[in-house]
């Protein structure tokens, strides 16, 4: 899932070195945490949170074969 993520992540931002994905698993739920340069913040959200959204729809799809929901946060 994290080279998901980052494959989607890389051709937004200026600053592909400065991506970071961790994960935390939990009972019942898998979290992704996004890090990015904090200028390309706002071209990863994108107006409105419409590349977010976008970016969380593929994930979630993604996930859909686990038992465990799946979220992504983006920092």
């Amino acid at each position: 899932m994290k080279a998901l993520i980052e494959t989607m992540i890389e051709p937004l931002v200026d600053h592909p070195e400065a991506i970071k994905i961790s994960e935390k698993e939990e009972m019942n739920k898998i979290v992704y945490h996004l890090q990015v340069h904090e200028d390309d913040v706002g071209k990863v959200i994108g107006k409105n949170g419409r590349i977010a959204k976008s970016i969380r729809t593929v994930v979630y799809a993604a996930g859909m074969k686990s038992d465990k929901k799946i979220y992504l946060d983006i920092m």
